[in-house]
C-alpha cells in the first residue's frame, strides 16, 4: 500500500536566485528604519491589531503588517493599518489560533521595515529594525 501527497512546500522557494538578488533592497529598508530610529509595539486583542510607532520622524497615513507563519505560507496574513492618532494605527486580522508568527511592519511605500516575533499567546510584541 502506498500513499502519495502533492502539496506546496512553504519552505522552498522556486525563485531563490531572484530572492537572493533582492536581499540588498531588504537590507536598505532595515537601514532606513534604524536611521529613522523607529520602534513599535503591536497589541493583539481578538481580531484587532493596534500598533504604536515610537520615536519615528515619520508618521504615514497607513502601515502594513504581515503575520508570517513559520512553515505554512498559506496561513500568512497581511493587514493594512490606518492612522487613528499620531503614531497609533489599527486594523483587523483573521484569528491566528495562538500560533507563533514572524511580524513585519512596513510603510506602504516599502522604504523601511521593522521585524519581530509574536508567540501567539501574549497580547503584545515589540518590533525593531533588523541588525
Amino acid at each position: 500500500m502506498a500513499l502519495a501527497f502533492r502539496t506546496e512546500d512553504g519552505l522552498v522557494a522556486d525563485d531563490y536566485y531572484k530572492r537572493g538578488l533582492a536581499i540588498n533592497q531588504v537590507l536598505r529598508r532595515d537601514d532606513r528604519a534604524r536611521e529613522l530610529d523607529l520602534r513599535a509595539v503591536v497589541n493583539f486583542s481578538g481580531a484587532r491589531v493596534r500598533v504604536v510607532l515610537r520615536d519615528g520622524k515619520e508618521a504615514p497615513a497607513e502601515l502594513r503588517i504581515r503575520l508570517i507563519h513559520p512553515t505554512r505560507r498559506g496561513q500568512d496574513q497581511s493587514v493594512t493599518l490606518h492612522a487613528m492618532a499620531r503614531g497609533v494605527y489599527e486594523g483587523r486580522s483573521a484569528r491566528v489560533n495562538n500560533e507563533a508568527r514572524r511580524l513585519v511592519l512596513e510603510d506602504t511605500g516599502s522604504t523601511w521595515r521593522l521585524t519581530g516575533i509574536w508567540n501567539g499567546r501574549e497580547e503584545a510584541a515589540s518590533l525593531e529594525a533588523a541588525r
